[in-house]
C-alpha cells in the first residue's frame, strides 16, 4: 500500500529562484538518486536540500513506516517566504531598497509501507484460517 510523508524546511534564507532549481530536478527520482544527484551538485542550495531530503528519509522510515528502498519524491515545491526590506545609500542622499528574500521548501515522499513483526504474525495466523479444513470421509 502506497503512503506517504512529508518534510518542511522554512524561513531559508536564499532566493526562491534559486532553491527551485535544485528542487525541479530531484522532483520525481528515486531517494537514493536524489542523495546522489545533491552531494555533488555546486549549487549553493544543495546543503540545506540534502539535509531535508535526509530528514523527510527519516520521517518516511520512522514515522510512517515505509520501506526505504522504495521511496521517491514524489513532489517537492519551493514557495516564498517572508522578505527582509533592506536598504543601501545611493547618490545624493537617497536610498536604494534591497529585499534579501526567503524560501519555504516541501518535500514528500512516497513509498510501500513494510510491514512491522505483528502484521506479519497475524497475516500467517489469519493465512492458516482461511485454508478449508480436511474433510475426514
Amino acid at each position: 500500500m502506497k503512503a506517504q510523508a512529508l518534510a518542511k524546511l522554512r524561513y531559508l534564507r536564499m532566493s526562491p529562484r534559486k532553491a527551485r532549481l535544485l528542487i525541479e530536478r530531484i522532483s520525481g527520482m528515486k531517494t537514493q538518486e536524489a542523495l546522489a544527484e545533491l552531494a555533488v551538485s555546486k549549487k549553493r542550495a544543495a546543503l540545506p536540500v540534502l539535509k531535508l531530503l535526509k530528514s523527510a528519509i527519516a520521517n518516511a522510515t520512522h514515522n510512517a513506516s515505509l520501506d526505504a528502498k522504495t521511496l521517491t519524491v514524489a513532489k517537492a515545491f519551493v514557495d516564498g517566504g517572508p522578505i527582509l526590506y533592506r536598504s543601501t545609500p545611493r547618490a545624493h542622499g537617497r536610498a536604494t531598497p534591497i529585499r534579501k528574500r526567503t524560501s519555504h521548501i516541501t518535500i514528500v515522499l512516497e513509498g510501500e509501507k513494510k510491514e512491522t513483526k505483528k502484521q506479519e504474525i497475524k497475516k500467517q495466523e489469519t493465512g492458516n484460517e482461511n485454508r478449508e479444513p480436511k474433510s475426514e470421509i
